[in-house]
Order: C-alpha cells, then structure tokens, then sequence
C-alpha cells in the first residue's frame, strides 16, 4: 500500500516563500511521475506542477517562474519551492504520485494573507 505524507503549509506573507514536502512510502515502482495540485475554496483542483523520475518537469502557467519543483528518488520525496507567493496562491496542496496505480495525499492548507 502506497502512502504519501505532505509537509510544511502554513501562513505567509505575500511576497514570502514556503517549502513543501511530501514523502511516498510503500511499493512504488518507478519510473513513475509525482506532482503537486492544488484546491482553492469552490474551485476545481488543478495542477501546480510534476515532474517524473527522470527530472522532466511541468508547471501551471501560474506559478511558472515562481514555484520550482524537484525530487529526491532515493527518499521518493519530492518538494515544491513557493517564491514570490500571491493571495490567489491560498489553496489546500494536496502530493500525487502515479506509479502503477493512482495516489494522493491529505493535503496541506498554504494560505497567503498579510
């Protein structure tokens, strides 16, 4: 059974940075792509980015040049870089991982607000 865990939401200025963490436990095959989304209140979850195993990436427009996403594969951790964060980036993030089967964490709430 596969498990993700993610870390490190929270409150943030605009304009300040946070770090999120989420780590897959279990049988995960590989190669196999893990992502970030989010789900802001009565609006339909989208992507943020993902990146596969080999270190390919992709990003929403939205947060492109902002938000960087990487891995770690010998963790199966991956991480997402918030810079330069906006109110409208205020959402519930929630890790996905698709290796074999599809998989999805609890969420962390980011709210940005000063």
């Amino acid at each position: 059974q596969v498990r993700l865990v993610e870390s490190g939401g929270g409150l943030v200025q605009p304009g300040g940075s946070l770090r999120l963490s989420c780590a897959a436990s279990g049988n995960i095959f590989s190669p196999n792509l893990m992502g970030w989304y989010r789900q802001a209140p009565g609006k339909q979850r989208e992507l943020v980015a993902h990146i596969v195993s080999g270190g390919s990436t992709n990003y929403a427009d939205s947060v492109k040049g902002r938000f960087t996403i990487s891995r770690d594969n010998s963790k199966n951790t991956v991480y997402l870089q918030m810079n330069a964060l906006k109110p409208e980036d205020t959402a519930v993030y929630y890790c996905r991982l698709i290796a074999r089967g599809d998989y999805w964490g609890q969420g962390t709430q980011v709210t940005v607000s000063s």
